[in-house]
């Protein structure tokens, strides 16, 4: 199983030997340390965790330094499952190198947030009629069902907040892998903002 951990950059185009433009998201992607290895026996699941991006050791309690165990102090640890057949170790390093031009992949990560949102926003809601007579019902939610339970139903789609939700975008393509600068373009936009952190898995 193929997967790193990268940042989100920005959107651009790269042109293909074509000459045709795909709309892009540059990734800078890895590498990426193992830092344990989760087994059934030991921990009830088969698991690899790595750290990604070394940051100051002041910012990191003691009992995480310890895990590390000289590793470098990380700014953040993930966990990808795996299957027995991977031989990862403690201490092994992968970067972007492990995925190719044309590899399907998915990407998962924090959407953007929006703050509080109305129906129209949030559920794709039609809204009020635009007729004569109306007044400030234009993006309103209208009935919200029948009266009699004299409660509302969980579940009923209103205005609420929006965004900042764990999302995972599939079947996306590797167009570009660039080991030297551990960058990587993939087609189509990805969740989040600059900066956002994006598991990715082959």
């Amino acid at each position: 199983m193929k997967f790193i951990l990268g940042q989100k950059q920005n959107m651009t185009q790269y042109f293909d030997e074509d000459g045709n433009a795909i709309p892009v998201t540059l990734i800078s992607a890895g590498p990426v340390v193992v830092t344990q290895v989760k087994t059934i026996e030991k921990d009830g699941y088969s698991a690899i965790q790595v750290g990604y991006q070394n940051q100051k050791k002041e910012r990191v309690n003691k009992p995480q330094l310890g895990h590390f165990k000289g590793k470098g102090p990380f700014k953040f640890l993930n966990e990808f499952s795996i299957t027995d057949k991977d031989d990862l170790k403690v201490g092994d390093s992968v970067d972007v190198s492990v995925f190719e031009q044309g590899d399907k992949i998915r990407v998962s990560g924090i959407s953007k947030g929006k703050g509080f949102q109305g129906v129209v926003k949030r559920h794709g809601f039609h809204g009020g009629p635009r007729s004569h007579g109306q007044k400030h019902s234009e993006r309103e939610p209208g009935s919200i069902g029948a009266t009699g339970p004299q409660r509302v139903f969980k579940g009923t789609r209103m205005a609420g907040r929006m965004g900042s939700d764990r999302t995972t975008v599939k079947n996306l393509k590797v167009v570009f892998v660039d080991k030297e600068n551990n960058t990587m373009l993939i087609k189509g936009a990805l969740p989040g903002r600059r900066g956002t952190l994006l598991e990715i898995r082959g």
